[in-house]
């Protein structure tokens, strides 16, 4: 006799983990721009539909987030130093989108006020069971998927997930462009900025995967 056997959505979630995808080198992606004196290289790849969202315990697109895989590679013989860059989502209506903080992206998903103190985050002590996990597993999952790299060392490439609110934003991928700006090298000269075009989610995947 078949046994069904039935989840409620904690169950799922416990069984789910954040992996973070690997990233090619970054001149292998559809949404780029290379700086071929510098040898460096700056890609976004989106994860806002399926199946490539699916790496997520979080439906950021039902929060309003859009994610994005940023990947920098550097191809020359010195290290690209990041801890001054900033990203910025420029909409073809021309809205103007800062890249989120992790405790921003957390109160959220995480939907706390902005005048709420969801209290020291990590570990997260929420009330309520199944709920505090959930919160939890979400605050490890944007933690571990937010792009922290310091520095891009030589010949390497760094990646991570930039996180941008567009809720109630009309158009915000379609004609969009990421500019980083702040990337500095080994002497301390910051590079030109990099303007990289926003391409669909499906064509944005390394060639040969």
């Amino acid at each position: 006799m078949a046994v069904a056997i039935t989840f409620s959505s904690a169950t799922l979630w416990a069984f789910k983990e954040f992996v973070m995808p690997k990233a090619a080198n970054a001149n292998t992606y559809a949404s780029k721009d290379a700086h071929p004196n510098e040898k460096v290289t700056a890609a976004v790849d989106l994860y806002n539909t399926a199946p490539k969202n699916d790496i997520f315990i979080t439906d950021y697109k039902e929060e309003g987030i859009l994610p994005v895989l940023l990947v920098i590679s550097n191809d020359g013989d010195q290290p690209i130093e990041l801890k001054n860059m900033q990203a910025r989502l420029v909409t073809a209506l021309h809205a103007k989108l800062e890249a989120l903080e992790v405790n921003d992206v957390y109160r959220r998903v995480a939907h706390i006020k902005e005048n709420a103190n969801p209290r020291p985050l990590g570990p997260i002590t929420l009330p309520g069971g199944d709920k505090n996990k959930k919160a939890q597993q979400q605050y490890q999952e944007i933690m571990r998927a937010h792009f922290s790299a310091q520095a891009v060392e030589p010949h390497a490439t760094r990646s991570g997930f930039l996180f941008f609110d567009v809720q109630n934003v009309k158009q915000p991928v379609a004609g969009a462009h990421i500019y980083l700006t702040g990337l500095r090298d080994s002497s301390g000269n910051e590079l030109l900025y990099f303007e990289i075009p926003v391409i669909s989610s499906n064509a944005a995947a390394p060639r040969g995967q």
